[in-house]
């Protein structure tokens, strides 16, 4: 994937790509073969008062199985980066270049060491859209469900060879898993102003769904990959924000089970929020 160098700013690793990384993400057999190998370091912010060390080191702490691993400060990383033993599972900035605007996203990112010339032509196993950049209520609360989704990524494109960048949101959506009997946790703030209550969702969404009103309502759910239910994962500009751009829409699972996933451009007409469109479409998978 072709990529443009930025700069490394704070404790965070800068990208810049053409595509959406969370699905299209798909590295080539020998990669995947020689992640296999390698330790996994999970690299931490450097401001100690930020939540996501601590969701990020519970979550892969429970539930990283695939390679071993350990925890790193940016300054190690800075020293492994070109390391082949080592993989890195970090915090990155990516714009898309066909946006006019330019805005900017935090991903989570599985990418492989090496002698690559640069850091910037690490090979990108998986990546996750986990917020707009400039926003500070990043969805840390979802880090389980999303570090199981990176796992599971990557043993899909292991098993599955033919998966390319070119393909792989299509197969997403064609063999995304059933939603079936789940209660899909909504929150309120998430949905548009059209679909937000129980009378305007059920004559579209035939299935089990809760509004709830803030993150701490199923946090613990997620936490404790309770099979029952399946959350709405959107990312979408900061309160208040005069940009805006894409809005992510993703219905997962709390084991990483991805059953529906979109983006859409905000406008008037399709505002910041998971639409009646979206629900029209889960409906029918």
């Amino acid at each position: 994937m072709k990529k443009i160098i930025f700069a490394v700013v704070a404790a965070l690793l800068m990208l810049t790509t053409n595509a959406i990384r969370a699905q299209e993400s798909v590295a080539g057999a020998d990669v995947i073969k020689l992640f296999m190998t390698t330790t996994t370091c999970i690299v931490l912010d450097d401001n100690i008062f930020n939540t996501y060390n601590n969701e990020v080191k519970a979550a892969v702490e429970k539930s990283w199985t695939i390679t071993p691993y350990e925890f790193i400060s940016v300054a190690e990383f800075e020293k492994r980066k070109f390391n082949s033993n080592y993989s890195f599972l970090i915090r990155t900035k990516d714009t898309y270049k066909a946006d006019a605007d330019k805005m900017n996203y935090r991903f989570l990112s599985l990418l492989q060491g090496g002698k690559y010339g640069s850091v910037y032509h690490m090979p990108t196993l998986c990546s996750f859209p986990i917020a707009y950049y400039e926003s500070s209520d990043d969805n840390y609360y979802e880090m389980a469900a999303i570090v199981r989704f990176v796992q599971n990524h990557v043993n899909l494109t292991k098993e599955h060879p033919e998966l390319t960048e070119k393909n792989i949101i299509q197969y997403y959506n064609k063999n995304v898993t059933a939603i079936g009997d789940k209660t899909l946790y909504l929150i309120d703030e998430q949905l548009a102003k059209d679909v937000n209550t129980d009378a305007e969702i059920k004559p579209i969404y035939s299935k089990k769904f809760k509004i709830v009103k803030d993150e701490d309502d199923i946090k613990k759910l997620i936490k404790d990959q309770n099979p029952n239910i399946a959350f709405l994962h959107k990312v979408g500009p900061p309160v208040g924000s005069p940009k805006a751009a894409r809005c992510f829409k993703i219905v997962m699972g709390t084991d990483g089970s991805i059953y529906y996933v979109d983006f859409h451009k905000i406008s008037t007409k399709t505002p910041d929020g998971f639409l009646k469109t979206d629900f029209k479409a889960l409906n029918k998978k």
